[in-house]
């Protein structure tokens, strides 16, 4: 868990100011998970912090959305040349890449007991959230 708190500190995903007047303040909150290995152990712990997108309105704290998501027809056509040609495929796993777009809006959240932040401060996000109707 603790490797996803520090994800967000290295991704300088927000920073803490003092809440300005006039601007919406989004809660959020850790959702946990635990990840098993095939055998059913645990591999890890994992915490994710989630926005709570809800609570956002339509044309007061965001214009539009988008989520660029490859079509599957485009994967099976990027597979069948890779097959084609003999290329070499790798499959990855990127840990916390959610956490890379940038937002252009001002999104404030209220941090959770758990980030220990102090008191009367906010955090103004700097990248997307999972749950944030912003998000990529």
């Amino acid at each position: 868990m603790q490797d996803e708190l520090q994800a967000l500190e290295n991704t300088l995903t927000c920073d803490l100011v003092d809440f300005p007047a006039k601007k919406s303040l989004i809660g959020c909150k850790l959702v946990y998970k635990i990840k098993t290995r095939s055998d059913g152990s645990v591999e890890r712990y994992k915490a994710r912090l989630v926005a709570k997108g809800f609570t956002q309105e339509y044309g007061i704290d965001y214009e539009e959305t988008f989520a660029p998501v490859a079509r599957l027809t485009s994967v099976h056509s990027l597979l069948t040349i890779a097959t084609i040609r003999i290329w070499k495929l790798f499959q990855i796993d990127m840990k916390n890449i959610f956490l890379n777009g940038d937002l252009e809006e001002e999104v404030y959240i209220k941090p959770t007991p758990e980030l220990n932040h102090p008191p009367n401060k906010v955090c103004r996000l700097r990248r997307a959230l999972y749950g944030l109707k912003l998000s990529p």
